[in-house]
C-alpha cells in the first residue's frame, strides 16, 4: 500500500518546487520593478523640475518627457503604493543615473530639494536682475518686475524705484529653485543689511554721506576703473567735485543714460542727452546706481583719502590706470595724451 502512494508525494513535491519558483521569481519581479534602476541614458545626473502647482500627471508626463524614467507604469505604480500622488511638491530634483523608482519617489515625494547656486556678479539694470533671476529660478520676471517698480512696497526697505537696485551686493546666494519674487528679493535685501555694519555706517557719515549715495558713488567708481588700488582715489576725485557743487561729469553715467555700455569714447553730443543721470548735465548724484558694486568698491568708497584731485582720465599706455590732476591745466595735458592715442588706435 505505500508504494501506491508514493507517485502522489513526488508530485506534491514537484508543485512545492514550482509554487516555489514561482513565488522567487515573483519576489525577483516585483524587487526589480521597485528597487531595480529605471532611469535613462544619461550622465552621471539630471535635474528634474516640478512646477509650482503641478499635478502627478504633469510630474509623471514629465519624468517621461525629459528622459528622466524608462518605465512609466512601474513607476506610477511604485508612486502609488508611497502615496506619492497626493503628496507632490514643486522643486528642483537631482536624479542620479541608476536610482530606482522607489528612490526617485521617495525623492520627490520628500520634497528634499537641490539648492540652485545663483552667482550675481555686477548688474547694471533692472533688467538685468530680473533676467538673471528668473533665468535661473522659478520666480516669475513679472512679479520681480512689480516689485522693483513699487514705491509703496519699496519704501518698506528704505529704497524707492530709483535706488531700488542698491538692494543687490554682488555675491553667491543659495535659492530653491521654487523661490517666489517676494522671497528672492528679502533675501538680497537681508545681505545688504548685513553688509552695512555699524562701523561701515559710521564711515559713510563721517563721509557726510548716507549708505544709498555711498552705494551710488561705488557704482560709477565700479565702472571706472578695475584696478581696486586706484579705486578709492577715483572716488575722492568725485567727493571732491560733489563737496564743491561741481558736476560729476561722469563718463559711466552717460553711457547708463543713454543705455549704450559699448561705448568706447563719449563725445559732446552724448554728454547732452538729456537724463537725470546724465552728470554732465546734472549736478549731484544720479538718482540711483548705475551698477551694483561689488563688496570691496564699496569699501573703497569708505575709506576715500583726502586728496586735491578734481581730474582724471585714462592713461596713454592704455593700462587700465588713471591720471590724476588737482587743476584743469595739468587735466588738458593728460587728457590730450589720452585723446591722441584714442585717435591713432582709431576709436
Amino acid at each position: 500500500m505505500a508504494k501506491k502512494r508514493k507517485p502522489t508525494n513526488v508530485w506534491l513535491k514537484r508543485s512545492l518546487v514550482i509554487a516555489g519558483c514561482l513565488a522567487a521569481g515573483a519576489l525577483v519581479y516585483f524587487s526589480y520593478r521597485v528597487f531595480g534602476p529605471n532611469t535613462k541614458a544619461f550622465g552621471d545626473s539630471k535635474y528634474f523640475y516640478v512646477r509650482t502647482g503641478s499635478t502627478y500627471n504633469d510630474v509623471l508626463d514629465g519624468l517621461e518627457d525629459q528622459g528622466i524614467i524608462r518605465n512609466r507604469n512601474s513607476f506610477n505604480w511604485v508612486a502609488k503604493e508611497l502615496g506619492y500622488p497626493s503628496r507632490v511638491k514643486a522643486g528642483r530634483y537631482k536624479i542620479a543615473h541608476g536610482m530606482s523608482n522607489f528612490d526617485i519617489a521617495k525623492l520627490l515625494r520628500s520634497g528634499k530639494q537641490s539648492p540652485v547656486v545663483l552667482v550675481i556678479n555686477k548688474l547694471r539694470t533692472k533688467q538685468d536682475l530680473i533676467k538673471k533671476v528668473s533665468n535661473n529660478l522659478e520666480a516669475d520676471s513679472n512679479a520681480l518686475r512689480a516689485l522693483l517698480s513699487d514705491q509703496v512696497y519699496l519704501r518698506q526697505f528704505s529704497l524707492d524705484t530709483n535706488t531700488a537696485m542698491c538692494a543687490i551686493v554682488p555675491n553667491t546666494y543659495e535659492f530653491y529653485w521654487n523661490t517666489n519674487a517676494e522671497t528672492v528679493f528679502k533675501k538680497l535685501e537681508k545681505e545688504r543689511e548685513e553688509f552695512w555694519t555699524s562701523e561701515r555706517r559710521e564711515k559713510a557719515k563721517a563721509l557726510n554721506l548716507t549708505p544709498i549715495q555711498v552705494t551710488i558713488l561705488a557704482s560709477i567708481v565700479e565702472e571706472e576703473s578695475n584696478k581696486l588700488d586706484e579705486k578709492p582715489i577715483i572716488s575722492s576725485v568725485y567727493l571732491n567735485r560733489f563737496r564743491k557743487g561741481m558736476r560729476l561729469q561722469a563718463d559711466p553715467t552717460v553711457k547708463f543714460a543713454l543705455q549704450d555700455f559699448g561705448l568706447k569714447r563719449i563725445r559732446e553730443g552724448h554728454t547732452q542727452f538729456d537724463s537725470p543721470y546724465n552728470t554732465y548735465r546734472y549736478e549731484g548724484f544720479p538718482p540711483g546706481p548705475i551698477c551694483t558694486p561689488s563688496e570691496k568698491t564699496l569699501d573703497a568708497v569708505l575709506n576715500t583719502p583726502e586728496t586735491d584731485y578734481l581730474y582724471f582720465c585714462a592713461r596713454s599706455d592704455f593700462s587700465g590706470y588713471h591720471a590724476f590732476a588737482a587743476t584743469y591745466a595739468e587735466h588738458l595735458v593728460n587728457a590730450r595724451k589720452y585723446q591722441a592715442e584714442l585717435n591713432k588706435r582709431g576709436y
